[in-house]
């Protein structure tokens, strides 16, 4: 794969976007009446989505990065990706949180964000010994919940987008293949995790 592409695919399916990406399948392709939500006020809930997984853990980065924790914000070695996965997942953990003690808010709101936490938090455990592909996990995570959405809410026609976001998984992990950012096995390893935690996720929750 050309490297300039395979740049392309890892920023534009970066883990830090995969959250903003279902919540807009979520909020806006799933019919209007099952979610409570009003229609014309959704888009500020994807925006706070957005700066509070996206925004926050990526000036997060930025400042780790100024400050010396690490060399790069691909954060290439593994023993520099704890602090930066653990701050991530301690910003999903807020949104999550506050997902669920708003009453406002469903349960598919707070279920998706509490396996994507939960996803995060696996990252930076195997971290301390291992560099699993945070794209692949984040990507499998993914998949997990449209199926899982797809199974619960057979009217949403969710199949384009799984059959989409099958074929955006393995172009962007041949990518990471591709500029020599994991191996195999960290690769595929990492998709097949987020995959089975949010599956397993919902069949204990839903």
């Amino acid at each position: 794969m050309n490297r300039s592409l395979a740049r392309f695919l890892s920023i534009a399916f970066h883990p830090l976007l995969m959250p903003t990406y279902l919540f807009v399948i979520i909020l806006y392709f799933l019919p209007v009446s099952s979610i409570s939500l009003p229609l014309q006020s959704r888009w500020i809930v994807l925006s706070m989505i957005f700066f509070s997984t996206f925004m926050v853990p990526g000036l997060g980065a930025f400042a780790m990065f100024k400050t010396g924790f690490i060399d790069s914000y691909e954060i290439d070695r593994r023993e520099q990706r704890s602090k930066p996965l653990l701050f991530t997942a301690i910003c999903y953990a807020v949104t999550t949180y506050l997902f669920y003690s708003e009453p406002v808010f469903d349960q598919l709101f707070y279920f998706v964000m509490g396996v994507i936490t939960a996803s995060v938090f696996v990252a930076w455990f195997v971290s301390f010994f291992w560099k699993i592909s945070a794209h692949g996990i984040g990507l499998g995570g993914a998949l997990g919940v449209l199926l899982l959405v797809n199974k619960l809410m057979p009217e949403a026609g969710l199949l384009m987008p799984i059959i989409l976001l099958i074929l955006v998984s393995g172009a962007v992990l041949s990518a990471r293949l591709a500029l020599h950012a994991h191996t195999p096995a960290q690769a595929y390893t990492g998709f097949l995790t987020g995959l089975v935690l949010v599956l397993m996720a919902g069949m204990v929750a839903l």
